[in-house]
């Protein structure tokens, strides 16, 4: 199975983490001392998952977090690819760390959230999510007022993060 309950409690704990960290430096993500965000969008073009990669690999590398840069790039390249395949509009990547968690997001314009399952040895697809809950300390989806925000997080201690 792809999914379990202790990957469960991991995401939410990861997540508390995060929302704690937030309340606490009292952030909107904001580039400061405490919290590193970055945001670009992406065309709507297959180009763009390219771009995403280079985009994340360059961040990590400047922010000193190359140890995450191998699973972040992978999981990157797959929400943008879903993001062009599954929603049509402006794509949105955002990169942001605090206290050496790294959280990624995709934004697009789809509404629909995507469902989990595992796929069987022949499908050509239906691989990501499972590559999401495995690879990532936590993630999920958001619907906003204009679509949805696919995200994940990785621990990404860097040198200054104790």
């Amino acid at each position: 199975m792809c999914f379990s309950p202790v990957r469960d409690e991991r995401r939410t704990a990861a997540r508390e983490r995060w929302t704690a960290t937030r309340r606490r430096h009292r952030v909107i993500m904001v580039e400061g001392p405490e919290v590193q965000m970055s945001f670009w969008p992406l065309a709507a073009n297959t180009r763009s998952v390219a771009r995403a990669r280079r985009l994340t690999r360059d961040r990590l590398a400047a922010w000193g977090m190359e140890n995450v840069t191998d699973v972040a790039e992978l999981l990157v390249s797959e929400l943008v690819t879903n993001a062009l395949c599954h929603a049509h509009g402006p794509v949105g990547l955002t990169l942001s760390a605090v206290e050496g968690l790294l959280r990624c997001e995709v934004e697009d314009a789809g509404t629909v959230l995507p469902s989990a399952y595992c796929a069987g040895h022949d499908d050509e697809g239906g691989r990501g999510l499972c590559l999401l809950d495995t690879l990532a300390c936590c993630w999920g989806g958001t619907r906003t007022p204009t679509g949805k925000v696919m995200w994940f997080e990785l621990p990404a201690r860097t040198p200054s993060a104790h």
